[in-house]
Parts: C-alpha cells; structure tokens; sequence
C-alpha cells in the first residue's frame, strides 16, 4: 500500500468518484462529520478555516459518518441542506463513509493506519492533516476545534513546506 492517500477513490455527496490524487499539490484536511452531535457546532470553525486558508491551498473535505451514536442519520442531500443553511458551508463534502468497523472505507483505514498514533478514530468531527504529497501528518481528536492554535499552526505549517 502507498504511504499517500493519492490512490484513495472517494465520491462525492453528488456520487461523482473523485481520486484524492486530484488534489495534488494541496493540503487537506479530512474530517467525519455529523449533524446531530454535540461538536456539530464544529462546521462554523470548518468553514472559518476553508475562508481563510482556500486561497493559500487548503482544502478541507468532510465525509459524513453514522457510526457514531447514529448522529447523521440523512440522506446526502439532507445533509447538505443542513449544512448550507446551518453554517454556510462551501468547502467539499462527500458521501457517507464507515470510519471504523468492518465496513470502515478505504481512506480511514489508511488514516489511521498512516502516522505513529495509530487507533481507531473514536468520534465524529476528528481532524486529519495531510500534506502536499499526500501522506498523512497528523490527527486531531474531536476535542481540538478547528480554529485551536494546535490545529491552526500545523495547517500554517504545511502551507509553508
């Protein structure tokens, strides 16, 4: 298996398949989100980071996951609108995905299988950074908003690589 997410396909919440190839050349941010749970207000800091950092080659892409407490229930256009009119969002989401489990999707297999604090992601709304070249950098708990200076300077930090 690589040590990049490059060769991961993934679709979109329009079910168009997408290669996180395209996004060479750019840093992700890879978030499991939901709408029923108590870090659901997370989006707004999400989105905050899209605004302020999409210019410089931050792309944060959110899939959404049942898995947890059965927090996002919704259909992929239910989840949208909510999303839309919630917390305006504008950054990419995708279709539902298994973060963990025997189901668990391809990418978060190699998520947390790619960097030293391997485990199994345990929430909605953990964060995982990914460089320029596609290999994984570090992952933040559901506890770590996404405007906290700990996630906030390692995205400035992969920006500047």
């Amino acid at each position: 298996m690589s040590n990049t997410v490059t060769d991961i396909a993934v679709k979109t919440i329009d079910g168009i398949e997408k290669h996180l190839g395209d996004y060479a050349g750019n840093i992700l941010l890879i978030v499991n989100v939901a709408s029923y749970c108590g870090y659901t207000p997370q989006y707004k800091g999400l989105e905050e980071l899209n605004r302020r950092y999409r210019d410089a080659g931050l792309r944060i892409l959110g899939f959404p996951c049942n898995d947890f407490g059965a927090q996002e229930p919704n259909s992929n256009e239910e989840i949208m609108q909510f999303c839309t009119r919630n917390y305006g969002i504008s950054f990419e989401m995708f279709d539902k995905v298994h973060a963990k489990g025997l189901q668990q999707h391809p990418l978060y297999t190699h998520l947390t299988t790619a960097i030293e604090s391997t485990g199994t992601v345990a929430w909605n709304f953990e964060k995982f950074l990914v460089n320029k070249n596609g290999e994984v950098v570090a992952w933040f708990k559901s506890s770590i908003s996404p405007t906290s200076p700990e996630l906030v300077e390692a995205i400035e930090r992969e920006l500047a690589a």
